[in-house]
């Protein structure tokens, strides 16, 4: 498949690379140093559209697909991965608020994350990692509440820099399995939720990645999501889109790593000439583009699924398999190209190689998209 997009997706391509390359890129070492993503970076975000890029315009968002999301990510993932990762799980946290969610929901939550508040994704459990249906965190009626109790960890965009809400997974029926869980969305300052450990990471350190304890959370009915009881269906759902938007930051790193490889090998002089001249490096190069078109190419056609509303569960996990194990090989050749000054900190692929790392692990393993990918093959 060919990627071909429209005129205004082109358009937003170039409008958000040049706000990757003017306000990103200059400061994403310092980002990574201090392990933050400021305020005023995410509301800068947000008034250009990129914390809402799903959001309809009627609360405030750009009313964009699967493919603009795509876009936006991979460009910023170019210049920050760590910003890219925030944007990306943003903007499926939402997911279900906006699919299942109530008016009222939609109402009040929608306009806050389009306006910059930093939506989180509350799934992964100490015990329920690859195995989403472990999840133990129980949510008990309580007349007109439910009271959660239990804890999350590995939270994206929740953390002493980040998070204004977060929609999260409980059991309300746990003789029921994943038949019991439901959906909610709990506030930041809601009684009861406590912000736990913030996470110290290889890569994206600038991104917030805490645990969450629940004691006694109280929280009305009113914040269910959806129908009780269908909540594991739609964070499922809200995954595939979610690894569309992780393979779009895995494209993104790639695509990067060869242009710095590209741009070091026509000025890097050995024995007299440019490396580019060498074969074997040349043959690198030629390997890591027609990879990394290939991964884009699962990327851009899972999108497109989605967008055309259709349920892209196994595109999904071809596109997260592929062009994660791809950006991984990819910038690894890029800094074995660069040779000793690849592995430097003065060099963004020192900070590219310890981010790209995450992307085969994050929003389900390798080995988990294998194995949706084979399901579906053997029903």
């Amino acid at each position: 498949m060919l990627v071909r997009l429209t005129e205004e997706q082109e358009e937003i391509r170039t409008l958000v690379a040049e706000f990757a390359g003017k306000v990103l890129a200059p400061s994403a070492a310092d980002r990574d140093e201090v392990e933050a993503i400021d305020t005023e970076l995410i509301q800068e975000m947000a008034e250009i559209g990129l914390m809402s890029i799903g959001i309809p315009e009627e609360y405030g968002g750009l009313g964009f697909g699967s493919t603009e999301k795509a876009i936006v990510v991979e460009e910023i993932a170019k210049k920050d991965a760590a910003v890219a990762e925030l944007v990306s799980v943003h903007n499926m946290a939402y997911t279900a608020i906006l699919k299942h969610g109530s008016d009222a929901l939609k109402e009040h939550y929608l306009p806050i994350a389009a306006e910059g508040g930093v939506a989180a994704f509350a799934l992964t459990e100490p015990q329920a990692g690859s195995d989403s249906s472990a999840v133990r965190t129980t949510a008990v009626a309580d007349g007109d509440d439910y009271i959660i109790n239990g804890s999350k960890c590995f939270i994206s965009n929740f953390g002493p820099h980040e998070g204004a809400f977060v929609t999260l997974l409980a059991l309300t029926e746990p003789e029921k399995g994943t038949k019991g869980l439901t959906a909610f969305v709990v506030d930041r300052d809601n009684p009861g939720m406590k912000l736990g450990r913030r996470e110290e990471k290889m890569g994206i350190r600038a991104a917030d990645v805490s645990e969450i304890f629940l004691e006694d959370c109280r929280v009305s009915k009113d914040k269910i999501v959806g129908e009780p009881g269908k909540g594991f269906n739609y964070f499922m759902e809200a995954l595939d889109a979610g690894r569309i938007g992780m393979a779009a930051q895995a494209i993104g790193l790639a695509e990067e790593a060869i242009d710095l490889s590209a741009d070091y090998m026509k000025t890097r002089v050995q024995f007299g000439k440019p490396i580019a001249k060498l074969q074997g490096l040349q043959w690198y190069l030629a390997d890591m583009a027609t990879k990394t078109a290939a991964a884009k190419a699962l990327v851009y056609q899972a999108a497109a699924s989605l967008d055309r509303g259709e349920r892209a569960t196994t595109e999904a996990a071809m596109a997260k398999y592929f062009a994660s194990e791809t950006a991984v090989a990819v910038v690894d050749k890029a800094l074995q190209i660069h040779g000793g000054y690849g592995y430097m900190r003065d060099y963004p692929l020192e900070r590219m190689y310890r981010d790209v790392r995450i992307i085969p692990i994050y929003e389900g393993t390798s080995e988990i998209q294998k194995l949706i990918i084979s399901r579906a093959l053997l029903k």
